[in-house]
């Protein structure tokens, strides 16, 4: 069967706004690479066609066009919640130029809602509920859609939910993404500016699932249960994308690569006796990073570790991310730093509860920690995490889903007067960490080691100064 798997566009940045988030980092879809592996492995002809890649055309209309002329029989896309209208209006398209083209939609909005989906978009045919690799390979197959595991399917015209897949055992036995079939991989697929010093950079995810419980985490894929690779596995991953493409820098989105410690010591244990010539980030849990964790991953190559530390406010923190402390956050950024690694914070500003209190502690608690690098996201509630039950209780909620994206404040709690108070005080966070001059100092001390990334920047100059205007504070009347 010939399948065209989509990473839609989606609305990734904010309304009235040129889009820059593709100039500022640009990550492979590496689950769509997953699955068309996968088909590949089984027989199936597979083309992705990434409209967020750095070759695709602007517009639906002329990727609907580089769709259709691959002449697939089955096309699946895979959608955030802010990316689904814009996948379903690909599908729309496609439909009505050849309506036996079969449409399947998957990915973490899709295993979120459901069947829901089908009795409201009539052009889609399938959901596939959860991991995609062994559902769409049995549909492509030619199996009856009612003995499908995790498929949703209509039963003359009533969807139909099947029971759940059981998850994927051994993630060694999957293949390698197909990244090969990104036109412009790696060059135009580049990591963060300032994250890296080698290039090019490229992305990998070595787990799936987590144990933790944030409210705000969404794990309608991978649910709790966690499931990795071996090292020697990830290793051998490493080493695939080094040789094949040149790949010089990796980028770890695993929510908790270092929680199997027997697997981190034999990974970095080859990292160091067979070394790849590639330095890498990923992410650690406050509290659970010990000093010779962090001499192991220095050692192996690491560059920079990232903490999801979420709110500098005690009582956000029991909230939302139980079993994290303010203290430990502060102990777990020193040891990193003292072990001659970059540490980066990760925040959400106007979770449920938020106040304009809490919102300045957790400002004042940033430059307290003294980080290499932060990102601050804008709370959004979606579908499958445990807050979604009760977040209408907790303030007012647009639920527009192409602003459902983390870039725009589509929820305001309700100790906050208004969405324009929370855009102030993010705008003003933004622009005090990187004005800073602890920040500034550190940063200027590694310009030569990010060379490359000021030589992009530079490139892209109007993009970017663009962006950087909308962390302009406004004045206050």
């Amino acid at each position: 069967m010939r399948i065209v798997l989509v990473h839609p566009v989606g609305s990734n940045w904010v309304p009235g706004k040129k889009d820059v988030t593709a100039t500022a980092n640009r990550m492979a879809p590496l689950g769509l690479l997953s699955i068309a592996a996968y088909l590949e492995g089984e027989g199936h002809e597979v083309f992705v066609h990434d409209c967020l890649g750095p070759r695709a055309p602007q517009g639906n209309e002329a990727s609907a066009g580089i769709i259709l002329g691959m002449n697939p029989d089955l096309v699946g896309f895979s959608a955030t919640t802010s990316g689904f209208l814009d996948g379903y209006d690909l599908a729309t398209r496609i439909k009505a130029a050849r309506p036996g083209i079969r449409i399947v939609f998957g990915g973490v909005h899709v295993s979120a809602m459901g069947g829901t989906l089908l009795d409201r978009f009539e052009h889609i045919d399938y959901l596939c509920m959860g991991e995609g690799e062994a559902t769409l390979a049995e549909l492509a197959s030619g199996e009856e859609p009612a003995r499908i595991s995790g498929l949703v399917w209509r039963d003359q015209g009533v969807a139909v939910s099947n029971q759940p897949r059981p998850y994927i055992p051994d993630l060694d036995s999957l293949p390698f993404p197909s990244y090969e079939k990104l036109a412009g991989f790696p060059k135009g697929y580049n990591l963060p500016l300032f994250s890296y010093i080698l290039s090019p950079g490229a992305t990998m995810v070595t787990s799936r699932g987590c144990p933790y419980q944030c409210s705000f985490c969404d794990r309608s894929v991978f649910r709790r249960e966690y499931r990795y690779n071996s090292a020697q596995y990830v290793y051998e991953h490493m080493r695939y994308l080094r040789k094949r493409f040149g790949v010089r820098h990796i980028n770890i989105y695993d929510d908790l690569f270092t929680a199997h410690r027997r697997r981190i010591t034999e990974l970095c244990d080859l990292l160091i006796s067979r070394p790849l010539g590639m330095q890498f980030n990923c992410a650690v849990r406050a509290g659970h990073c010990d000093d010779e964790l962090l001499e192991m991953l220095k050692k192996a190559g690491f560059l920079q570790l990232s903490l999801g530390i979420e709110t500098g406010d005690p009582g956000l923190m029991k909230t939302h991310k139980p079993g994290v402390h303010l203290e430990e956050v502060c102990d777990t950024v020193r040891r990193i730093q003292a072990k001659g690694l970059r540490a980066k914070g990760l925040f959400i500003m106007g979770l449920p509860g938020e106040t304009r209190e809490s919102i300045l502690k957790t400002s004042d608690f940033v430059i307290s920690l003294g980080l290499d690098d932060m990102n601050m996201s804008k709370f959004t509630p979606f579908y499958g995490a445990p807050l979604w039950a009760s977040i209408d209780e907790e303030g007012t909620f647009d639920h527009d889903w192409r602003k459902m994206n983390c870039l725009n404040f589509v929820f305001v709690p309700k100790g906050m007067e208004s969405r324009e108070e929370l855009d102030q005080l993010y705008n003003r966070h933004v622009k005090r960490f990187y004005t800073d001059p602890g920040w500034r100092r550190r940063f200027r001390g590694r310009i030569w080691e990010h060379r490359r990334s000021l030589i992009y920047f530079l490139r892209n100059l109007p993009t970017f100064l663009g962006a950087m205007r909308n962390f302009e504070p406004e004045k206050e009347s």
